[in-house]
């Protein structure tokens, strides 16, 4: 990634006053996320998934029986189906397969366990509908995180798992013990690693910190479906992502991991700036196609 493409990524986040309280952080990552719209032929439609807010999205070619189900990045505090629409409009063109964004509860007013209690109700309505080989989990950052510690839960509950799952940049330990939240401090555009300690409590509200439905780094990742991690060799949380591969490769998982040279946290939302963004969301529809 080219000096120029970094400077616009850190003015774009950068260009007007910092955020003060939710509401607006809340409006600044759904304005940064929505500052290209989804292109012309994507189809969007709201669905009410078992109690939680979800939205559809088709592009022509789209396969109807096989659903990418999306978390959405945030730190479980912020973001949005709208802030990450058209990452996740395009993810479903380069599957070939219709996408559902969820809209989980948010932190501070519900904390967890309120975003896997949401995930879990979504996935169960569509399950119902359609045969779990034939949906996927992704998620970016916290979404990462939530989409692999809902499949913890499902799994401890018994029930049949999605067929596949994609983590981009997740964030997995809210323990905060990874070493890139140090090392990559100042290499990484996208988030400040000063913040993340307080979006955690947030979250947590006093839950431990390593309980697996919070931080799915500590859990037991057996029997997991096949799953893909992207994560950039800049970000503060490319330590989480590495040893999440790493437990669910020791635990017998299938696990691909990419660590992109250079990428900050979450490239995939500036894949209109970035080539790699693209590149990646490639990969991931390149992935679920041989997945699901």
């Amino acid at each position: 990634m080219a000096q120029s493409e970094i400077d616009a990524i850190r003015t774009l986040l950068t260009s007007k006053p910092r955020p003060v309280g939710w509401a607006e952080r809340r409006q600044r990552l759904d304005e940064v996320g929505s500052v290209r719209p989804v292109a012309d032929d994507v189809t969007l439609a709201e669905v009410d998934a078992g109690g939680v807010p979800g939205e559809w999205s088709t592009v022509p070619g789209s396969d109807p029986s096989r659903v990418l189900m999306f978390f959405h990045g945030g730190g479980y505090c912020s973001g949005s189906i709208r802030s990450h629409r058209r990452m996740v409009t395009e993810a479903g063109r380069a599957a070939a397969l219709r996408t559902l964004a969820i809209g989980y509860r948010l932190a501070p007013e519900h904390p967890f366990p309120a975003a896997l209690e949401d995930a879990v109700r979504a996935y169960r309505w569509l399950a119902a509908r359609l045969e779990p080989r034939r949906i996927a989990f992704a998620g970016d950052s916290a979404g990462g995180g939530l989409a692999l510690a809902t499949m913890h839960k499902l799994r401890d509950d018994g029930e049949p798992l999605p067929g596949a799952a994609v983590a981009l940049s997740p964030w997995t330990d809210l323990a905060l013990t990874g070493e890139s939240l140090r090392s990559n401090a100042d290499a990484d555009p996208m988030m400040n690693a000063e913040r993340i300690p307080a979006i955690a409590d947030n979250y947590l509200a006093g839950a431990d910190p390593r309980h697996p439905y919070a931080s799915p780094l500590y859990g037991d990742a057996s029997r997991l479906p096949p799953t893909l991690i992207h994560a950039g060799s800049d970000e503060i949380l490319r330590d989480d992502a590495v040893r999440m591969a790493e437990r669910m490769r020791q635990a017998g998982c299938e696990v691909e991991i990419d660590v992109w040279p250079r990428m900050p946290h979450a490239w995939h939302l500036y894949a209109r700036i970035l080539p790699e963004g693209r590149q990646a969301i490639d990969r991931i529809g390149a992935f679920l196609e041989r997945r699901i």
